[in-house]
Order: structure tokens, then C-alpha cells, then sequence
């Protein structure tokens, strides 16, 4: 734990660490993009998971999720370096801090849903891919992510008064 807790004291000491303490702008602008970018990748996900769920069943599952998945990638151009110049900011204190923990932990899991989604019932879409209802394991996949996405929405939301 020392060599991490070195690497995180070290990296609060950078200039890009204390411009993004210290700027009138720099955090509130970044913190922007990284919501932004957030509500694009959740807003995405929670399209493909409510049809999944059976709502636009006139819509094809593989359609719309190749399309929306584009859209969730592209997010992540924005999401991932400004949540990592957001944790530059504090990083000490983010590391211990038991919500925003929780909140790696959720997008780890939501990360492993989906990859399980992919590999087992999504494998079948063609056959419910339109007018269909999702077999049972997907309908469980696409609530438990839309679960997830919430959980990380609300641990990153707490990260302000923790």
C-alpha cells in the first residue's frame, strides 16, 4: 500500500494535478465533459436495455444496438481521460473514499454484465430480435445494468458531500 499511496501523493503533486485544484475553471469544465459524456453512454445503454425489456419491439435488437453502440463508445473518448483528470485532482482522497470505490466497483460490474450479455443471450438475438420478447437471462442482464449505470450515477453524484 505504500508504493500506492507514493504513486497517488506524487501524482496530487503535478501540475496538471494542482492546475485542476486550483483553476476557477479547469475542474467545473472538465467535470462538464465527464457528464456529458456520461449521459451519452447511460442514456445509450438504457435505450438498448429498455428494449431489451420489450418496450419498441418493432425496433430490431441488433439495429439499435449497433447503432447506440457507436454512440457509447464515442463517450468514452470523453468520459475516461476526464474522469481521469477528475481524480488527479484528489487523488489520495478519492482512493480512500468508500463511494467513489463503489463506484469502480459498479462500472466493473456493469462492465462484466454486458460482456456476459454479448456472450450468452445476445447470441440468440436473431431469434428475438423483433416482435419477440428477450429470453429471461437478457431481460435479467438489461435490468441489472440499468441498475448499475444508476448505482454509478448516484455514487458519482455522492462523491460531492462524502
Amino acid at each position: 500500500m505504500e508504493i500506492g499511496a507514493g504513486v497517488l501523493t506524487t501524482l496530487a503533486a503535478t501540475p496538471l494535478s494542482t492546475a485542476m485544484r486550483e483553476g476557477a475553471w479547469l475542474y467545473p469544465i472538465v467535470e462538464i465533459v465527464h457528464i456529458a459524456g456520461f449521459a451519452v453512454l447511460v442514456g445509450s445503454v438504457v435505450l438498448f436495455d429498455l428494449r431489451v425489456l420489450g418496450f419498441a419491439r418493432n425496433l430490431p435488437v441488433a439495429e439499435l444496438g449497433r447503432h447506440l453502440l457507436r454512440w457509447a463508445l464515442a463517450s468514452l473518448i470523453l468520459v475516461i481521460p476526464a474522469g481521469l483528470l477528475l481524480f488527479s485532482a484528489h487523488p489520495v482522497e478519492l482512493a480512500d473514499n468508500r463511494v467513489f470505490q463503489l463506484k469502480l466497483v459498479l462500472i466493473a460490474l456493469a462492465g462484466l454484465n454486458a460482456l456476459a450479455f454479448h456472450l450468452l443471450p445476445y447470441r440468440s438475438v436473431a431469434g428475438w430480435d423483433r416482435n419477440y420478447a428477450a429470453p429471461p437471462l437478457a431481460r435479467f442482464g438489461a435490468v441489472l445494468s440499468i441498475l448499475l449505470w444508476l448505482g454509478v450515477i448516484s455514487c458519482g453524484r455522492m462523491l460531492a458531500y462524502v
